[in-house]
């Protein structure tokens, strides 16, 4: 992966993990502060947890739009130059077994 493309994802990730934390804060304090409910019994904090990330989810579709499409655009550039070298390398073994084949004639085949 080139230096770019991981910086490029390493902002996205960041960005998500800070619109999730943000989300975190408010779920815990409008939790605690009443505004919703809390969990039943100790399942207070997987509640907040799973609220934090159904609110987040939205948020960080509609916010990083534009982040996400960046990186999806290398990433399938990089996917493609990928392909085509593996079917470079495809078409280059097939030359050799094709030459080997002719030079060895009725050659036995294993």
């Amino acid at each position: 992966m080139e230096s770019d493309e991981w910086i490029e994802m390493l902002r996205y990730t960041l960005m998500r993990l800070g619109i999730f934390a943000g989300c975190l804060v408010i779920v815990w304090g409008a939790v605690y502060s009443g505004l919703f409910p809390r969990g039943f019994g100790d399942s207070n904090f997987l509640w907040v947890l799973l609220l934090s990330l159904v609110l987040s989810a939205p948020i960080s579709w509609v916010a990083l739009r534009k982040e996400r499409d960046r990186a999806s655009v290398r990433i399938v550039g990089r996917v493609d130059r990928m392909k085509a070298n593996l079917d470079a390398n495809r078409s280059q073994e097939d030359l050799a077994d094709d030459a080997t084949r002719t030079q060895g004639g009725a050659a036995a085949p294993n």
